[in-house]
Order: structure tokens, then sequence, then C-alpha cells
């Protein structure tokens, strides 16, 4: 699968996905990522790439010019591809693990990355890109959204986990909260591992696993049952 990611930082993109598990699938060849430097389609002699909104009112906004000239260029390197466009914006319907898995059937998605007072509409209008927020919050830029985006949506991905259940077994995605988790050293700070996790009996063990889940999306996120 391949990001393509149009932001006026596209190091912050590469710094972020550039390590652990996604930087690890695009060394395996199973994702590409991409990030594409807006500022480089101004055509403005200082590469200025944002002018005050008509109408008046704070702050600047992105000119429709550079984002839509850096989109047809992005776009048309890989014109055939199952493509979807989104900007990150708070206006967007907030990211969800269903809409992950919707997004983690394209071939291609394109982000775009807002800031300042975000971007002039008709360049939204005009490369069809639907609004997606990845929280009820505003943050400075769109490039964090992006990441979780690409983090969300890249790990659903085949071989970029090691399997399957990996993420169809865990928080969110089996309808409840995942069970609590233990390791080495068996007792710490007076704290005992649960008795049952260390009996080898798989059918016991799912069991528990089964009822402490339940257990912890009653106490942390009712709102889920």
């Amino acid at each position: 699968m391949r990001f393509d990611v149009l932001t006026l930082f596209p190091k912050m993109i590469e710094d972020y996905c550039g390590q652990s598990i996604i930087g690890r699938a695009q060394k395996a060849g199973i994702l590409e990522v991409q990030a594409h430097d807006i500022r480089a389609y101004s055509k403005d002699k200082h590469r200025r790439v944002d002018d005050t909104p008509y109408g008046g009112g704070m702050g600047m906004l992105m000119s429709a010019v550079p984002v839509c000239d850096c989109f047809d260029a992005v776009y048309a390197m890989a014109p055939k591809e199952r493509t979807k466009t989104i900007y990150l914006s708070p206006k967007g319907a907030v990211l969800t693990q269903k809409k992950a898995r919707e997004l983690a059937e394209y071939d291609r998605l394109i982000l775009l990355c807002g800031h300042y007072e975000g971007i002039d509409s008709r360049a939204i209008d005009e490369i069809g890109a639907e609004e997606l927020s990845v929280g009820d919050y505003v943050l400075t830029g769109g490039e964090l959204g992006a990441c979780v985006v690409i983090d969300c949506v890249g790990r659903l991905i085949d071989g970029v986990l090691a399997d399957e259940s990996c993420y169809t077994e865990e928080i969110i995605e089996a309808g409840m909260l995942e069970y609590p988790q233990y390791t080495r050293p068996e007792v710490f700070r007076g704290k005992k591992v649960p008795e049952v996790l260390l009996s080898g009996n798989h059918k016991e063990i799912e069991k528990w696993r089964y009822l402490a889940a339940l257990e912890e999306t009653k106490r942390k996120r009712p709102d889920l049952l």
C-alpha cells in the first residue's frame, strides 16, 4: 500500500514513518510512504504558500494554487491505482477502527495536511478530498493526524504485523477492551501474575481473558458494550 502525504513539513512524516513497525514495513516493500513538500509548488519567488483570508480574520490561509498543483503532480505518479484522498481536518468524521479497515482496502491514500488557519476551501473541493479527523480537538497542523492514519491503516495490511490475530483480537477491534497482560518477573512489588496464566491450561486461560476483557470494558469504556 502507498501513502502520499502533501505537507509543508515533510521531515515530520519521514521521521515518524521511518521508525518501528511502519519503518520496517517500508524496508520490506510492504508499505510505501512518500512526503511531498507543498512549498515546492509555490509560484511565489519567496516560496510563500499562504495569504490573508478574504473577509478578514486572524491568521493566514494556505493558497489553493500550490496545494492543487502539488496534488496534480502526486496523483499523476500512479493514476491507475485505486486511490482515496483525505484532508486531515477537525471538521471531518472521527477516525475509527471501522473506517481504518475501509481505507485499508485502497491501493493508495493521498493525505493532505493543512496548517495555519487551514486551506482555501476551493482546493478541498477541487481535489475531491474527504475530511477526516483524528479526534475532537484542534492541532497546529495535519502532520500528526496523517501519521496516525498511516499507522492505524498501515498495520492492517497483510505482512506488516506478524499475524492477523495481532489486530483482530485486540482493543476495539474485538468489540471490547483488551484483557490485562503480564510478563516476567512473576512477582513485582508484591503483585503476582494471576495464577491461571501460569497453569498452562489454555481453555481456562482463554476463559479468564474473555472475562477480564469484559470487566475492563465495563469499568473503562462501557459505551463499547
